[in-house]
C-alpha cells in the first residue's frame, strides 16, 4: 500500500525516479515550451498562463491515446470541467488552448503520465476501464516588483478527480508558491485559517521534476500566490498538473 492510500499524499523526485538517457534534453524541450504559454483567459489580471490537453490511458496496453480538440477561430482548444469542485468556476466548462502535438509526444512527458498512472489505484471492476487523463501546463509569471500571480482556486480545495499530481518544471526568482496539504474539512479555507492538526504538511517544490501527488478523497491541497524574488527581473513558477479519473462514472441511487 503506497502513501497515496495511507496518508492521502506523497512526494517524489522524478528526475531520479525516471532517469534515462536523454532525460535532460526532453526536460529542456518542456522548459522551453513553457516560456511561451498563452495567458489564461479565465484569470484576468492574475498573471497565469496555461495550456491543457486530454488523453486516455489504456490499461491493457499501457498506452496513451490523446483525445481530439475543438477548433474555434483557428485555435485548438480542450474542454475542462470540474463540476462543483472549483469555487471560482462552479459548474462551468472552461476551454483552454491545447498543448501542441509535438510536445504531447515528448518522451519525458509520456513517462511522467505513466509513472503517475502506476501510482493510482482503482476498484477491481474499474481496472479494465480506460482512465481519463487531464494534462495542464500552468505558469505563474511576475514581471514587476509589485506583481502577484495566483493559482486557481486560491484556497485549500479538492479537485473532483480521484488523483492529481504536480511536477515542477521551473521555479525562478519568486517568493511564495508554498504548498499545503490539509484534511478535507478545511477546503475553501486558507492555511492560516486552519487549526493545529488540520494540515498534514507545508512545503515548497524547488528542483526540476520535484513532484507530489494527492488522493482527492483523503486530503485538500493548496499553493500560495507568488511574487517576484530578489533579482530585478521576471520571476516564474512552471508546473505540469496531471489528473486521473474514470471514463465512466455511474450515478447510483442510495
Amino acid at each position: 500500500m503506497n502513501e497515496l492510500q495511507t496518508t492521502g499524499f506523497a512526494r517524489y523526485d522524478y528526475m531520479k525516479e525516471l532517469a534515462y538517457d536523454g532525460i535532460e534534453k526532453d526536460y529542456d524541450a518542456l522548459l522551453k515550451y513553457f516560456m511561451d504559454l498563452p495567458k489564461d483567459e479565465y484569470a484576468v489580471g492574475l498573471n497565469r498562463y496555461r495550456r491543457y490537453s486530454r488523453a486516455l490511458v489504456l490499461p491493457t496496453s499501457k498506452t496513451i491515446e490523446w483525445l481530439p480538440n475543438v477548433e474555434r477561430d483557428g485555435v485548438e482548444l480542450a474542454a475542462y470541467f470540474q463540476g462543483k469542485f472549483n469555487p471560482e468556476h462552479p459548474g462551468d466548462y472552461r476551454e483552454f488552448p491545447a498543448i501542441d502535438a509535438e510536445v504531447l509526444e515528448n518522451k519525458l512527458l509520456q513517462k511522467i503520465i505513466m509513472a503517475d498512472y502506476e501510482k493510482t489505484f482503482w476498484n477491481e471492476q474499474d481496472k479494465i476501464m480506460p482512465i481519463h487523463v487531464g494534462v495542464h501546463f500552468v505558469k505563474l509569471n511576475v514581471e514587476e516588483a509589485d506583481d502577484i500571480a495566483v493559482s486557481s482556486p486560491n484556497s485549500l480545495h479538492q479537485d473532483g478527480e480521484p488523483f492529481t499530481f504536480a511536477h515542477l518544471i521551473e521555479r525562478y526568482n519568486v517568493e511564495g508558491g508554498t504548498n499545503a496539504i490539509g484534511i478535507p474539512e478545511v477546503r475553501h479555507m486558507l492555511p492560516e485559517e486552519t487549526k493545529d492538526g488540520q494540515l498534514h504538511d507545508v512545503f515548497e517544490i524547488t528542483e526540476p521534476l520535484e513532484s507530489y501527488g494527492v488522493n482527492d478523497k483523503k486530503v485538500s491541497h493548496y499553493v500560495s500566490p507568488i511574487t517576484r524574488g530578489p533579482l530585478d527581473e521576471a520571476g516564474r513558477r512552471s508546473v505540469i498538473l496531471i489528473d486521473y479519473q474514470l471514463t465512466v462514472v455511474a450515478e447510483m441511487e442510495e
